[in-house]
Order: structure tokens, then C-alpha cells, then sequence
């Protein structure tokens, strides 16, 4: 197999996969679960996953996201990095890899986003965490709808108690989360709407916790309920007081982006591609 990958090569690949899983993952997502969500093991061939994983920078070559709701490395200027990342990234907007995604979901009309709005590439060590939180609704300009978020894990060798994993908040940011280990060269789809509360419990182990991430948009709400609403964090069950201080900052910027639109809160988590500037938002 080549050391060399194209995203032509990955995308095939993930296809393959995908139909071999399809049965289960179609069950699996259609399950009555408030986040709606399946999961792909050994996505790819072992020693492509393997050369994804190792092709990922030191985390000091890459952005340290720091506020109370997170704390993780983030990569989006791809062209910075490995070709080999890039390529994995955009296989998964692949016609045919979205069109594999749809008929697993159900979901039409779905949309890839070349510039990365809030994807590309992360890291987490030992003491990052990400709050429960919901997306941001929305593309940018408030075109689309987020539908899919897509979790392409790639950290060989990890376990479910290194912690970094995934968290499903079925009954709320008060309930109890339910957990999908970060496992190695796993694949984890799960939808995007008002209700989908999720968060990546904190690393506990001295290891990088990596991933490639993708969000698919709709032109309509999967859930078939028009609204918008910024990225919004919560505590969590114990973390009272941390819980109230992010119930305000939501409400804040909420109200803020509802008066003033898209003109604030300038978000840099895009990919400029050849230079050209891109003027992405969030909140």
C-alpha cells in the first residue's frame, strides 16, 4: 500500500467501509435517542489509519483553544501541516462519501464545507476537556443548517479510560452523558440540532487524544424546527457555579447576535485556502 494517500484512494476506502457497516449503523442511528448518533470501527485499512495518525503535527505547531467551555489544539490552516491530512480531511466531502453518510441517516441535501467552519483537526493531552455544549445552528452567514458532525478518530492504542472521549447528553446537560470511546481509526457520526448536547470528557492519561473533524450543513433543520442559536456550554451536573456563569455568557451573546447579526465575534476557525480571506463567524 502506498505512503502516499489521495483523497480519491481515502474516500473509496471509507465507502467500502461504510456499506460493509450499513446495516448496523442505519439501526443504530435510527435508535429513539435524543442525540441521534453511529459509530464505524476500523474505517480504514490499519496502516493508512496509522499514517493519518502520524501525520499529525506536534500540538505546538498548532492553536491552543483556552476559555471556561474548552481547552484542546485546533488545525485548520491545513496547508501548514502534512499533505496527508488534508487528503483525509477531504475525503469525507467526497460526492460519494456524503451521498454513503445520507442513505446511513436518511438525511438529504446534505453539504460538505471546504473551509472547514469549526472542522479540521484536533488535539487534546492529558487535562483537556470540552464542556456539554450545543454547535452553533448555522453556517456563517445563516444559510444553512449544521446537520452531521463527523469524528474520524486517529490515536493509536487508546482506551476508554484515558478519558477524551465523546459524550452524548440524551437527557440534557443535566442528565447523565453516554460515552463513545475515542477509539482508534473509529469513525463517530452523530446529529447536529437544538437538543444534540455533547462534550469530550476530560484526558487523563499523558497521551495526544487526535481528530479529524468534518460538519455536513442542510438547507433546512434536520429536526424540521427553524431556530438559531450560538454555541452555547454548560457545566457540568457538578459544576454549579461554572454552569451559571455559562448560562449567562450563552444569553449574552445570544442577545447579541440577534440584535447586531454577524458583525461581531469574528471566528478564525476557517480554512483560507490559497490566501483569499474568509470571513467566518461564531459565537
Amino acid at each position: 500500500m502506498s505512503s502516499r494517500f489521495s483523497r480519491g484512494e481515502i474516500a473509496a476506502r471509507i465507502v467500502e467501509r461504510l456499506r460493509e457497516a450499513a446495516e448496523a449503523a442505519r439501526a443504530e442511528f435510527a435508535l429513539p435517542r435524543t442525540v441521534k448518533s453511529f459509530v464505524v470501527d476500523h474505517l480504514l485499512p490499519e496502516e493508512m489509519a496509522r499514517k493519518i495518525a502520524d501525520a499529525f503535527p506536534p500540538v505546538e505547531q498548532m492553536e491552543l483553544k483556552r476559555h471556561l467551555g474548552e481547552l484542546k489544539y485546533i488545525g485548520v490552516q491545513m496547508d501548514r501541516y502534512a499533505p496527508l491530512l488534508e487528503e483525509c480531511i477531504y475525503a469525507f466531502q467526497q460526492a460519494e462519501v456524503v451521498e454513503a453518510v445520507g442513505a446511513l441517516t436518511g438525511l438529504e441535501g446534505l453539504l460538505p464545507d471546504e473551509h472547514l467552519y469549526a472542522g479540521g483537526i484536533s488535539a487534546m493531552v492529558q487535562g483537556h476537556y470540552l464542556n456539554p455544549h450545543l454547535d452553533n445552528s448555522h453556517d456563517s452567514k445563516r444559510e444553512r443548517y449544521r446537520a452531521l458532525n463527523l469524528l474520524y478518530y486517529v490515536s493509536p492504542g487508546w482506551r476508554l479510560d484515558y478519558g477524551g472521549n465523546l459524550e452524548l447528553w440524551d437527557r440534557g446537560p443535566k442528565g447523565k452523558p453516554r460515552p463513545i470511546e475515542s477509539r482508534f481509526n473509529r469513525l463517530a457520526v452523530m446529529q447536529t440540532d437544538k437538543t444534540s448536547w455533547h462534550s469530550v470528557s476530560p484526558v487523563k492519561h499523558d497521551a495526544v487524544r487526535r481528530c479529524v473533524s468534518n460538519y455536513f450543513f442542510t438547507l433546512h433543520p434536520v429536526d424540521g424546527e427553524a431556530s438559531y442559536h450560538v454555541t452555547s456550554f454548560r457545566g457540568r451536573p457538578e459544576e454549579k457555579f461554572k454552569d451559571w456563569l455559562m448560562q449567562g455568557d450563552n444569553a449574552l451573546r445570544q442577545k447579541v447576535k440577534e440584535v447586531v447579526g454577524e458583525r461581531l465575534f469574528q471566528n478564525k476557525h476557517v480554512y483560507k485556502k490559497d490566501g483569499r480571506p474568509s470571513q467566518q463567524n461564531d459565537a
